[in-house]
C-alpha cells in the first residue's frame, strides 16, 4: 500500500506530498490541472524512462519518492533475489538530474530500472486507456486468465519442463547440423586420413632421414676421412696411441718419486683410454658407411612423400601432420558415431517433450476450469455497468508449445442482442473496453492480493445509475486493496473515503500544479460543482450531501 508520496520539481509540480489512505481515494480536478502529471510521476517509480525535459526547474533535480507498506504483500523473496534490504515500510525513490541522468533507489540502495520495474509491478497497477487497448492482446488475456486461475505454480513447473525440452531440441538440432556438414566432408576426410595413416609417419623421422641421406650421399668422403683419423690413432709406424703408451712407460719408474709425476702418468692413461674408445667408435662408424644407391633412393622417396604431405596440408613439420591426422580421425569417428548420438538425443527429446506436455496439460486444465466462472462474472458486472445485453466468452485453443504453455485465448464480446461474439478489437468501443477491464480487475481482486490499483477515468462513457453501481463496485474492491480513482463523475467521487483535489495556481513567474486533501465541507462543495458547475445551486449541494451520505450509509 502506498502510504506516502512526495514529488519535487516535476512538470508543473514544484513540490507535492500526499498520504493516501487505505480503501478508496478519489482524485478530481479541473481539466489540465495536473491529474495526468501525477500519473506521470508515478510512472517514474514504476521504472518508466524520462529525461531532463520533465523538470519544473531546469537547474534542480526531480525527485519522486513513494513509501510503501509491504506487510500484506509477500515480497521478501523478491528483495533477496535482488540483494536488497527488506523493510516493512520500504522507500522507492527516483531522481532525474538536469542533464537527464536517471537514478533509482530502494531503501537508499541504487537499483537498475529493470529491478525497479520488477518491484513496482507488485506495488502499483495503473489502469488507463492504454491498458484498455492492451486488453485486446491475446498474451495479456492469457495472463489475466492465469491470474484468476491462480496457476503460477503450474506455470513455473511447466516453464522448467519447457526450458529442458527446448535445450534438448537445441542440442539435437546442433548435432543434426554438424552431422550433415561432416557427412558432406566424410569421404574427403576419410581419403586424407587414409593417406596420412598409410604414410606411417613418426615425429622425428624427417630429420633422421635427412641426416642418413646426407651421410650416404657423401659416403666416399666420410670413409676416407674416418680412415685418416684411424691412421693417426693406430698407424703401425707412428700412432698417437703408441706415443701415449711410450710416455706412460717412461713415467712408470719415476711415478713413485713424486705425486705430481704419478698424476701426470694417470692423466696420460685416461687420455689413452679415451682415444682407444674413439678409435673403436670410428672403426664402427667407418664400417657402417657404405655407398648404397638403393637406400639413397628409398630415403629420397620417403622425404619426397613427407614434403608433399607438408605442402598439401600446409604444415610446417611432421608433428603438425600427426596433429592433423588425429583431428581427421576424430571427425571420421564422429560421423561413424553420429547415428548412435542422434538416437540418444532423439530419445531424450521425446522424453522431455512428453514431460513438458504432461505439465502443459495440467496448466491447461487449470485454465479451462475457471473460464465459465470468468465469463459468468464478467457478464454480470457488465450488465450492472450499463451493457444489459452483454455477452462475453473466452475461447481457448491449443497451440504449439511456447513459454506460456500450449494454449492461446481470445476474449470475444458482444454488446448488443442478436450480434455474434467477435474479437474485442473489432466490436468493443473505448467505453466498453474500460468497463471490460474494470470487470476483470474486479473479479481478480477477489482472487489475488493485488497492488495499489489506480483507475484513470475508467468511468468514461457512463453516467447516472451505472456510475453509482461502478462506484459501489470500487468501494467493494477497496475493502481488500488500496484504490485510487481519477474521475469526473460525482457519483464515483462520492464513494471515496479520501478525496484529493488537483488544481492550478499562478505565480508571477509561472503556473504551478498543486494537490490537497479535501475536508468534508470541501468535498461537498467539490462534488456539487461536479454536478452543477462552478456556482452550484442548493439542489446540487443537497445532491452532493446525499451522495456522501449514501457512501457513509
Amino acid at each position: 500500500m502506498l502510504v506516502h508520496l512526495q514529488i519535487k520539481n516535476y512538470a508543473l509540480i514544484e513540490r507535492l506530498e500526499i498520504n493516501p489512505g487505505s480503501g478508496l481515494s478519489i482524485i478530481t480536478g479541473e481539466t489540465g490541472a495536473g491529474k495526468s502529471i501525477l500519473l506521470g510521476a508515478l510512472g517514474l517509480l514504476m521504472g518508466k524512462r524520462a529525461d531532463g525535459k520533465v523538470l519544473y526547474n531546469q537547474e534542480e533535480k526531480c525527485v519522486v519518492e513513494g513509501t510503501f507498506d509491504l506487510s500484506r504483500i509477500g515480497m521478501q523473496e523478491l528483495f533477496e533475489e535482488n540483494d536488497l534490504d527488506y523493510e516493512q515500510n520500504s522507500i522507492i525513490r527516483r531522481e532525474i538530474s538536469p542533464s537527464g541522468k536517471s537514478r533509482a533507489f530502494v531503501n537508499d540502495t541504487p537499483v537498475t530500472l529493470d529491478v525497479l520495474k520488477s518491484l513496482s509491478d507488485r506495488l502499483i497497477d495503473v489502469h488507463s486507456q492504454h491498458d484498455s487497448i492492451l486488453l485486446g492482446d491475446s498474451g495479456y488475456q492469457l495472463q489475466l486468465v492465469d491470474f484468476y486461475a491462480l496457476s503460477e505454480k503450474e506455470k513455473v513447473v511447466y516453464r522448467e519442463a519447457f526450458d529442458r525440452y527446448r535445450e534438448a531440441n537445441r542440442a539435437l538440432r546442433k548435432v543434426e547440423t554438424e552431422a550433415g556438414k561432416l557427412k558432406d566432408e566424410f569421404e574427403f576426410n576419410s581419403f586424407l586420413l587414409e593417406e596420412l595413416e598409410s604414410a606411417k609417419l613418426s615425429v622425428h623421422e624427417q630429420e633422421e632421414a635427412e641426416a642418413k641421406l646426407s651421410v650416404l650421399e657423401n659416403a666416399e668422403e666420410v670413409k676416407e676421412r674416418l680412415n685418416a683419423v684411424l691412421n693417426l690413432l693406430n698407424h703401425p709406424e707412428q700412432s698417437l696411441l703408441s706415443a701415449l703408451q711410450e710416455g706412460i712407460v717412461q713415467l712408470n719408474p719415476i711415478a713413485k718419486l713424486s705425486q705430481s709425476y704419478e698424476d701426470i702418468r694417470k692423466r696420460l692413461q685416461s687420455v689413452q683410454i679415451e682415444l682407444n674408445d674413439i678409435a673403436d667408435e670410428i672403426g664402427i662408424q667407418e664400417e657402417k658407411v657404405e655407398y648404397d644407391p638403393e637406400q639413397i633412393q628409398v630415403l629420397k622417396d620417403r622425404l619426397d612423400l613427407i614434403f608433399r604431405l607438408l605442402q598439401k596440408h600446409h604444415a610446417s613439420d611432421v608433428s603438425e601432420l600427426l596433429d592433423i591426422q588425429s583431428t581427421l580421425s576424430e571427425k571420421v569417428k564422429q560421423v561413424l558415431n553420429f547415428d548412435d548420438e542422434l538416437k540418444r538425443l532423439q530419445l531424450d527429446l521425446k522424453e522431455k517433450g512428453e514431460r513438458m506436455q504432461e505439465k502443459a496439460d495440467l496448466l491447461s486444465e487449470k485454465r479451462k476450469a475457471v473460464l465459465p466462472e470468468i465469463e459468468h462474472k464478467v457478464v454480470q458486472i457488465l450488465k450492472d455497468l450499463g451493457i444489459p445485453n452483454a455477452d462475453f466468452k473466452v475461447d481457448m485453443q491449443s497451440v504449439e508449445a511456447g513459454t506460456s504453455g500450449t494454449d492461446s485465448v481470445e476474449f470475444t464480446f458482444s454488446a448488443n442482442k442478436g450480434f455474434s461474439l467477435q474479437n474485442l478489437r473489432k466490436v468493443a468501443s473505448g467505453g466498453e473496453f474500460s468497463r471490460l477491464m474494470f470487470a476483470l480487475k474486479y473479479i481478480l481482486a477477489e482472487k489475488v492480493a493485488m497492488p495499489t490499483l489506480i483507475f484513470d477515468e475508467v468511468d468514461t462513457g457512463i453516467s447516472g445509475e451505472v456510475a453509482v453501481k461502478m462506484g459501489n463496485l470500487m468501494l467493494e474492491m477497496s475493502e481488500n486493496l488500496q484504490m485510487m480513482a481519477i474521475t469526473h463523475l460525482p457519483q464515483i467521487a462520492g464513494k471515496g473515503q479520501t478525496h484529493f483535489f488537483v488544481y492550478k495556481t499562478d505565480t508571477p513567474e509561472r503556473t504551478i500544479s498543486k494537490m490537497k486533501k479535501l475536508s468534508e465541507e470541501e468535498r461537498i462543495l467539490e462534488i456539487a460543482k461536479m454536478i452543477g458547475g462552478d456556482k452550484p445551486s442548493e439542489s446540487a449541494l443537497q445532491s452532493a450531501k446525499e451522495l456522501l451520505y449514501l457512501n457513509d450509509k
